[in-house]
């Protein structure tokens, strides 16, 4: 009695380490991604697989006490650690990471892909489950009904992969807004296919109705989105009627998110996936004030899900699954038949006559990796289905990680050839965006325009903004540091970066943050201070972006300036006039921004550089009048554009 005692209370002990643990593996593992550029779930996967199957295969041999009492404490045993809280505990995870996904599709940014998402859910969807259903029975050899739950599952494609995917591809914008749209409309409705699933498993077990199984699956679909639809609206007025304080906007969704889920499980067995992404939709097109927050909060949270749960997922396997599933040759057939078959047919075959080119289907039907939700609801409904007497269903874990760790692997490397082998890479050009609308930014994107360059601004502050939008520039309006930008920022619209806020550190973050995905000689930033590299006191190179202009001055400096009436000018060297005659005319102190080479591409010029080659177009900028008093009207040899100041 007093061992079982002592054992308890040891488990009850070590609980917090193990979650503890689950938040470093999963947290270090998405940094180890963001630092090498590869997909996280690979990462996260890995990490689960040792610190659980692996290190449990170690304590089947004999070792001496210290060790395993060392490697006991570090292996995670998911099911046996958290008892009966398992499988409510990975439920309220996926609603939340669900939710945070719907909260980002808002109708208005579908754009032109709107036609061919639709037809890619209510026709590819489907069209996949009957295939995928068709592949786990004749390949695998499962029964139908489990068939039926692993085909429906795994037409989701995970938008937590797809986005990091877009962001190093480049895409163009239509393909991309599929794919993306896909993904996060998808992970519900898979979810919502193998709910069907289990709750015909469920009624024949104590043998009800085939036709009320069926009918009970339908009246939950509907009230599901009924309840996420309602309690979104009421959530959004609440907080129009200002009925609750900002302090506690964010607190309050995340319990409404939870009760919601729990309410609508309680109305009708699984449904509260479907009820908190409708929710989420509902929210994201419904306007409110503290949107930005609330996504922004809802990131975060989502993030570390996301880690615990794939971490969790993975340690869950066992060394004899494992082994079953690596050397199956089932499991690879049926990864096979679900990249190269399934997923093909269906898109090609919903996208006929859908306004697609054949080359973006081809693009969208080979690129389909899934995600963090389809091992979730896997690992969920496989304890489900063993709980209901069904072995058979303890596949349904491997299965998800086989096709999780293919479809990952494969569109991670070869999106991007694919992509260009297609045309469908929009990220070949040369296009800026600028982070921080003021009246010198807006000179600069209105003279990168004048040269033929694309610029994007983007500010937080909607009135800044204005200017870039009457000069015709595209903006993007919101925080590009938040997750948020992944799904509404397109990233094929520009390759460099120039961060132009008054506050330096902010600069830095959003070089440090854009500098793996668009390379660190790409993004520039205006210093703080005067010529500021070497000086202890501001942040260290490694940590910022290069430094913007050929003189380095702050942006205080270069306001001052604005203001005194130096404007931004285009010269075009030559023979005949070349660097050394703009320095005489203009003034030694004027500063080059970059050049735009013969050739094509633009070399941003850097402190002590200078592009001095015939035929090369030079942004400067510079006093207004030159140095003989002569005004703005004054033509110069080799000047690209109007000599008359560009207006505030």
């Amino acid at each position: 009695m007093a061992a079982a005692a002592d054992a308890a209370h040891h488990v009850v002990n070590m609980l917090p380490f193990k979650i503890a643990l689950i938040g470093v593996l999963g947290i270090g593992a998405q940094w180890l991604a963001w630092k090498l550029q590869r997909p996280a779930i690979v990462l996260m996967a890995i990490a689960g697989l040792i610190f659980g199957p692996l290190i449990g295969w170690i304590l089947g041999f004999t070792l001496p006490g210290g060790l395993v009492t060392c490697l006991e404490m570090f292996r995670l045993d998911p099911i046996n650690d958290f008892g009966d809280l398992y499988r409510p505990m990975i439920g309220l995870a996926v609603a939340i990471i669900l939710f945070e996904g719907g909260l980002t599709l808002r109708f208005k940014d579908l754009g032109n892909a709107s036609h061919a998402v639709f037809r890619m859910v209510f026709i590819a969807a489907p069209i996949a489950w009957l295939l995928g259903t068709f592949a786990s029975h004749y390949i695998v050899g499962l029964p139908w009904d489990i068939s039926a739950m692993v085909g429906g599952l795994f037409v989701v494609t995970g938008p937590t992969v797809i986005m990091p995917l877009l962001r190093q591809a480049h895409l163009k914008s239509r393909p991309a807004n599929v794919l993306k749209w896909e993904g996060i409309v998808n992970d519900p409705l898979g979810a919502l296919f193998a709910v069907g699933g289990y709750e015909f498993i469920r009624f024949t077990q104590i043998e009800g109705s085939m036709y009320l199984a069926f009918g009970k699956l339908a009246f939950a679909a509907v009230l599901g989105t009924v309840v996420g639809i309602i309690s979104g609206y009421g959530l959004a007025w609440a907080f129009r009627r200002g009925h609750i304080p900002e302090y506690l906007k964010a607190p309050v969704v995340l319990a409404w998110v939870l009760a919601i889920y729990v309410l609508a499980n309680t109305l009708a067995d699984e449904t509260g996936l479907l009820a908190v992404t409708a929710l989420g939709m509902t929210m994201a097109n419904t306007k409110f004030a503290s949107m930005v927050e609330m996504r922004r909060f809802k990131e975060n949270i989502a993030i570390m899900l996301v880690s615990g749960v794939f971490v969790i997922l993975t340690a869950t396997l066992t060394p004899d699954v494992l082994k079953a599933f690596l050397t199956e040759w089932r499991v690879l057939a049926f990864v096979l038949a679900m990249m190269l078959l399934v997923r093909p047919i269906a898109v090609m075959t919903s996208t006929l006559f859908s306004g697609l080119h054949w080359k973006e289907s081809l693009l969208i039907s080979i690129i389909a990796p899934r995600g963090v939700v389809a091992v979730a609801v896997a690992g969920l409904f496989a304890a489900e289905l063993t709980a209901l007497g069904r072995p058979e269903g303890a596949l349904f874990v491997p299965l998800a990680f086989a096709l999780v760790f293919a479809t990952v692997l494969f569109a991670g490397f070869f999106i991007g050839p694919i992509a260009k082998s297609l045309d469908l890479a929009a990220g070949g050009g040369d296009g800026v965006m600028i982070v921080g609308a003021n009246p010198w930014s807006l000179g600069l994107a209105k003279a990168l325009k004048e040269m033929g360059v694309k610029v994007l601004v983007a500010d937080t502050n909607w009135r800044r903004l204005r200017g870039a939008r009457l000069e015709g520039h595209a903006t993007f309006y919101g925080e590009v540091l938040s997750e948020n930008a992944d799904f509404r920022l397109d990233h094929s619209a520009f390759n460099h970066l120039i961060a132009a806020t008054p506050n330096d550190a902010y600069n830095a973050l959003v070089c440090v943050e854009f500098a793996p995905e668009l390379g660190r000689h790409r993004v520039f930033q205006v210093t703080s201070a005067d010529n500021d590299e070497d000086d202890a006191d501001t942040i260290a190179f490694t940590s910022r972006g290069r430094t913007l202009t050929s003189r380095g001055r702050s942006f205080d400096s270069l306001t001052r300036d604005w203001w005194g009436g130096w404007r931004f000018r285009c010269t075009t060297l030559s023979e005949s006039y070349t660097l050394d005659d703009l320095y005489r005319d203009r003034g030694d102190d004027l500063d080059l921004i970059l050049a735009k080479k013969p050739e094509g591409g633009l070399d941003f010029i850097q402190p002590g550089q200078e592009s001095r080659a015939a035929g090369t177009t030079v942004l400067s900028f510079c006093p207004v009048k030159d140095k003989d008093g002569r005004g703005s009207g004054a033509k110069e040899p080799g000047l690209a554009g109007p000599a008359a100041p560009l207006p505030t």
